[in-house]
């Protein structure tokens, strides 16, 4: 591999490959275009390629891992919020297979 190229990740560990659109300058597709071809690659690989290198980068980033603790804490105090919702709605009948008071007396 040369010192141009960067490690090729198969398709299969990330997922189907799915289209993505973005809007960028005329200049900057020009730029793009010119790296993909001195890189004997296409400007869609060099956009998959540079974005899989961002995502890297960013999960060390202190910045981000804060933001996702963050993230993450607030995603759980919601996540039991409705289930103390649903636990006062339905009295946990959720747990005893999804039937209500009412279904089990009938």
């Amino acid at each position: 591999m040369s010192d141009n190229e960067l490690p090729e990740v198969p398709a299969t560990a990330l997922g189907p490959i799915r289209p993505l659109s973005v809007r960028i300058t005329d200049g900057l597709r020009a730029q793009l275009e010119v790296i993909a071809q001195l890189n004997d690659r296409s400007v869609t690989e060099e956009i998959r390629l540079a974005l899989e290198a961002w995502v890297e980068t960013s999960k060390s980033d202190p910045k981000v891992l804060q933001r996702a603790e963050t993230v993450r804490a607030e995603i759980e105090r919601e996540a039991k919020t409705k289930q103390s919702a649903i636990e006062a709605i339905f009295g946990g009948a959720s747990s005893r297979g999804g039937r209500t008071t009412k279904q089990a007396s009938a």
